[in-house]
This record gives C-alpha cells, sequence and structure tokens, in this order.
C-alpha cells in the first residue's frame, strides 16, 4: 500500500505510469479473497489497470517437492517475468523494506550461507526493482497512517512456525532489544558489503569460466551463444558443459601473485578452491539453466570428482544433472551420462537398429533419429586400379559383406577384431582404449553383417571385411548431424 501510494503520487514527476499485479496464492480461503477485492478497488479508485493471476500454490508446491514459500515465490516471479515479456509493464517494483533485508540476511546465516546468501535481497535484480529496501517497515506505517490508508495483514505473518516469522517476531526483537539497537541497518549494511564482494568475485569467476570450459551444443565458448540468446529472450540450456579437472582444481594456474607476504602454496591453493567452487555452480548454472538446490555438499563432490583419476565416475546433482569423470575432464550433462539410452528404455526401446541395404552403385542414406544422425553408405567403384589408398584405409569390400546387415548400437558383449589387431576384443574396451566418453557409448553406431560387426565408428574396419587392394567394389560410410 505504501509503496503504491507514494509512486501514484510521484509518478508524474517520475515520468512513470503505473499498472498494479496482483497474484493471488489461494492459500487463506476467503481471506486471500478480501485481499485481493481491497487491492483492486484501490487500484480503480487510482484510475490503474489492475492486472491479477491465480495459482494453486499449494498443489503445485506437492507436486515440485518444494515449500510453500519456495513455490509462491517461483510463481510469483514467473507471473512479474510474463507480463514483462507481453509487454504489459516495463519494471515490476516490489514493496521489500529494510526489515526484510534483515530478517532475510539472519535467516541465512541461521541455515548456512556463502557470500552471495549474505548479500540477501538485492535492490535490483533483471526487471524487478525494490525501491524501499533502505526503509524500515514501522516507518512506512507511520506514513500510511498519516495519509489515512488502511492496509491489510497477512495472517500467515504472524505463523511462527514458519522460521521466516520466528525470526521476525521473536529473534530480531530480542538482538534489538540485548544486544544492538541499530540490528536492521547493520544487517543491511552487511548486505550491501557482501554484494559488492560477490559481483567483483562472481565477475573473475565468469571470466575464467568462458577461458576454461565449453559448451558442446552449437559451438563456442561456454558464455557467448548463451548472451546473444539471453538478448534475443530466448532461454538457453547448454546440454553439456565441459572443463579440464586440472583447470577446475587450479582456474589461477600460472597467475604470478604479488603479495605483501609471500603466501605459501597451501594458503594458494585455498584461495583457488574458492574460485573453484564458484565455477563448478556457474557449470551446473549453464547446463541446466539454473541452480536451485545445489548445497556447498554437492559443490565439494563435485571437486572431489575433480580429484579422483578414475574415469567414468560421476556424480549426481539436483534437477538431473550429471557430473561424469571422463578422463582428464569433467562433463556437466542435463541429464542421463550414458547419453539418450536410458531414456530410450523409459519408454520402453531398447536403442536402435535400422536395416540396410547395400546399393549396386551411389549412396543410399538413413536417417537415425535416436543419434541426430543422417548416415550415409557409399558404393566406390575399384576397378582399374581406383582403389585410393585412404578410399582402402577406411573402406570394407562390398563383396565381402553378407546380408543380413543392420545398423544398431552397440550391446554389451560385442567383440570385435579390427584391421591391424591379432585378436578379437570386447568393443567396450576398444571404445575405452578410443576416448569415447562413457556416456556416449550407450548409443555408439556399429554395423552388423551376417551377425557379426563390420564396421564401428572410429575404429578401423574389421579385418575379415576390410577393403584391399585386391578390392572391386568398396563401402564407405559417413555421418552428418541432423
Amino acid at each position: 500500500m505504501a509503496l503504491l501510494r507514494i509512486l501514484h503520487g510521484m509518478q508524474d514527476e517520475m515520468g512513470i505510469r503505473l499498472a498494479v499485479l496482483h497474484f493471488q496464492h489461494g492459500l487463506r480461503g476467503e481471506e486471500s479473497a478480501g485481499d485481493e477485492r481491497f487491492v483492486a478497488e484501490l487500484a480503480g479508485r487510482l484510475g490503474l489497470e489492475f492486472l491479477r493471476e491465480a495459482a494453486d500454490v499449494a498443489g503445485w508446491a506437492e507436486r515440485e517437492g518444494v515449500n510453500l514459500e519456495e513455490a509462491g515465490r517461483r510463481l510469483r516471479t514467473e507471473f512479474f517475468e510474463r507480463m514483462v515479456r507481453e509487454g504489459r509493464v516495463t519494471r515490476v517494483a516490489t514493496a521489500h523494506t529494510a526489515d526484510d533485508q534483515a530478517e532475510t540476511v539472519l535467516a541465512h546465516v541461521l541455515r548456512g550461507s556463502g557470500l552471495a546468501g549474505l548479500g540477501g535481497i538485492h535492490p535490483v535484480a533483471g526487471a524487478v526493482v525494490r525501491p524501499l529496501l533502505e526503509v524500515k517497515r514501522a516507518e512506512l506505517r507511520e506514513w500510511l497512517r498519516g495519509t489515512g490508508q488502511t492496509w491489510r495483514e497477512d495472517a500467515t505473518n504472524a505463523d511462527t512456525t514458519r522460521m521466516r516469522a520466528r525470526v521476525r517476531a521473536q529473534l530480531l526483537p530480542l538482538v534489538e532489544r540485548d544486544f544492538q539497537p541499530r540490528v536492521t541497518e547493520q544487517l543491511c549494511r552487511l548486505a550491501e558489503l557482501a554484494r559488492e564482494e560477490e559481483e567483483f568475485a562472481a565477475a573473475l569467476a565468469e571470466g575464467m569460466f568462458r577461458k576454461l570450459a565449453r559448451r558442446e551444443a552449437g559451438g563456442g565458448t561456454a558464455g557467448e551463444p548463451k548472451d546473444a540468446e539471453r538478448k534475443a529472450g530466448a532461454t538457453y540450456r547448454a546440454e553439456r558443459v565441459v572443463i579440464r579437472a586440472e583447470d577446475l582444481l587450479a582456474p589461477m594456474k600460472g597467475w604470478e601473485i604479488t603479495t605483501t607476504e609471500k603466501a605459501s602454496s597451501q594458503e594458494w591453493l585455498l584461495h583457488q578452491t574458492a574460485l573453484s567452487r564458484r565455477m563448478v555452480r556457474r557449470a551446473v548454472e549453464e547446463a541446466v539453466g539454473h541452480r536451485r538446490g545445489l548445497t556447498a555438499e554437492h559443490v565439494e563432490s563435485v571437486l572431489h570428482l575433480a580429484r579422483e583419476p578414475m574415469s567414468g565416475h560421476r556424480v549426481e546433482l539436483p534437477h538431473g544433472v550429471i557430473v561424469e569423470r571422463c578422463f582428464g575432464e569433467l562433463v556437466f550433462s542435463a541429464g542421463n551420462p550414458a547419453g539418450r539410452g536410458r531414456r530410450l528404455k523409459d519408454r520402453g526401446a531398447e536403442g536402435y537398429s535400422v536395416a540396410v541395404e547395400i546399393p549396386s552403385s551411389g549412396t543410399s542414406e538413413l536417417i537415425v533419429p535416436a543419434i541426430r544422425r543422417r548416415v550415409r553408405v557409399k558404393v566406390v567403384d575399384c576397378a582399374g586400379g581406383a582403389g585410393e589408398t585412404r578410399v582402402i584405409e577406411t573402406a570394407l569390400d562390398a563383396g565381402l559383406i553378407r546380408p543380413p546387415i543392420f545398423l544398431r548400437n552397440w550391446h554389451p558383449g560385442d567383440v570385435y577384431l579390427p584391421r591391424g589387431r591379432r585378436r578379437a576384443r570386447k568393443l567396450k574396451e576398444l571404445l575405452r582404449e578410443a576416448r569415447v566418453p562413457m556416456r556416449e557409448r550407450a548409443l555408439w553406431p556399429v554395423l552388423e553383417s551376417g551377425g557379426g560387426l563390420v564396421w564401428v565408428r572410429g575404429l578401423p574396419p574389421a579385418a575379415k571385411c576390410a577393403a584391399s587392394p585386391r578390392t572391386r567394389s568398396a563401402v564407405v560410410i559417413s555421418e552428418e548431424e541432423l
């Protein structure tokens, strides 16, 4: 009420036009409906557009497995963002006060927080602005009484079963009375300083992340395409974010740091660990679009994985994020690290298998949606000495291929004898030797002919069917991403 009346009185001076946004949480029955009528009537008297939305916050919270406060905040934020996207408003002003800031900072301290949490509520966050963040709640109530403007109280603010309400009603008054009369101002100052420090550290981490990480979707560095898409209003989620374990553990390796007292290597390692933690959080955000639910324990588990020399180990993070150790790299995936194989199983499939016909001449094409590839089977005439060395090295002899022929994903237990090897080995071992990441092996394409493997992506052709100088008709297999 105070924010609305203040902005309404200043709109000509500020050159702004007001609308009123109201989000109906539906948690307090008739009381909630009464709040909405109260706000709508005031907006009508002031001649302001009234934009409202209702949602089943309790049902959404249960489905998503979050508490009511978090559910309400997220749905409310989505409403605000949608109003901005649709051009109904350009900014959203909310009435958070200095007391709200102090309560937030103290609650974060009690729950356990880093520098970002100590920053509390930001004065500006995207399209949301909070012009009353330095004003105390009591001052606003006194001002409202002076203007004769009434207001309504949300009964849940007095529900001391909620931690936030206990901090407001019990803890802050106790600290103010017995320890620090200016505790609200002190906590607000702490939040301001923490935000300044956080912004600097975040900028440093962002620069290192752009330099050292890459994303495996659309090319470029981890940050560049995303920025462009954000400017266009799009929401981007990388499929995978990859960073060398060595770079994650020592992102500032090689930097010369000058201090008044020469820091020990252990102290310098600790400084880099702080930056490493930020880069983990940034990689998760890049992979899945946010980092909600990511705790300090999750971050430490990723750093432990970076120190672990065994390829193939992984950790699972909230919202389906998987981090896999792949040789010397960490791969952050927004989904199952074994590729799409398990998701195919969830849909009742066991990979893919496509019948192949070798053309008498020319090229035939196969579309394989499971691996998002167009596979070309080309027959090359090698008669009359046309069999070039580069073709022979990678091709199959068409005369040695026997039906039935299938292009399929590899299966556990598959064995393969590539040209140049003396004995057949399990394909799993060959793929590991070829440094094929575990997440990609589930749908790795192979060509089966007459019940045995004759071609495997990335490996030499099978010894029994490999083209030779005597080959008269060679088969060359190539792939193109869809």
